[in-house]
């Protein structure tokens, strides 16, 4: 069983920035493919961005060249550093280690507003 937990959600404004950590346990880690969805209110889920355990990354065309997937195989954690936020990108984040299976983490809520 893998465990997942995010952190650094919260409030910003319009422009501001955030980053979100996502913690997962295990000694395999660095085999695991790390992913960030999103679901804002009253919508499904969606894929944000991914990173495989050889570095690769695929973004959302809503979050290209605003958001980065970064990944520290040392420390067990991955990124998302999001610049530019924008009140669509309110929503809850939920975090997603691939595995054999898909462990999920418990969600951090990002609020964009003014």
């Amino acid at each position: 069983q893998v465990q997942v937990v995010e952190s650094g959600g919260g409030l910003v404004q319009p422009g501001g920035s955030l980053r979100l950590s996502c913690a997962a346990s295990g000694a395999y880690f660095s085999r695991y493919a790390m992913a960030w969805y999103r679901q804002p209110p009253g919508k499904q889920r969606e894929l944000v961005a991914q990173i495989t355990s050889t570095g690769s990354t695929i973004y959302a065309d809503s979050v290209k060249g605003r958001f980065t997937i970064a990944r520290d195989n040392a420390k067990n954690t991955v990124y998302l550093q999001m610049n530019n936020l924008k009140p669509e990108d309110t929503a809850v984040y939920y975090c997603n280690a691939a595995y054999g299976t898909h462990f999920w983490g418990q969600g951090t809520q990002v609020t964009v507003s003014s």
